[in-house]
């Protein structure tokens, strides 16, 4: 009996994916946060997460006839960047929070290792499997 990948894994490897992406985009509010007019974003990953288990692309058009177009959205992490509001925006027009920033990396950091985890385990349990141990 065939055996899917993505069933195996569930919404882990989807998980690692969107943890990987804010991991680069609050790095990069980390990288400027001396850039003037720099505005601080952050991802829903609740929402992309969501999306993602719903199994639909946000940014797609829905076609109703064979003859349409397909629509050029993306469907991706883009569709869930939003600006960070300050607490307190700098007189350059920089919105980094250096603090609010590193904790947010900290906590995703975690996660993202934390997901690994659970994916390390479904591994040794389909390696166990194929070599016949309990």
């Amino acid at each position: 009996m065939p055996m899917s990948l993505d069933n195996v894994f569930g919404l882990h490897a989807t998980a690692l994916r969107l943890r990987a992406q804010r991991t680069e985009l609050l790095a990069s509010n980390l990288a400027n946060a001396d850039t003037p007019n720099y505005k601080a974003k952050d991802m829903d990953f609740q929402a992309a997460m969501k999306q993602a288990v719903a199994g639909q692309s946000a940014g797609a058009l829905k076609t109703t006839h064979a003859g349409h177009m397909t629509g050029s959205g993306t469907g991706g992490m883009e569709d869930y960047v939003k600006f960070r509001i300050p607490t307190q925006p700098a007189l350059d027009g920089n919105t980094v929070e250096t603090h609010v920033e590193q904790a947010a990396f900290s906590r995703n950091a975690m996660e993202y290792q934390a997901t690994l985890r659970f994916l390390e385990g479904k591994s040794k349990s389909i390696v166990n499997a194929i070599k016949g141990e309990s």
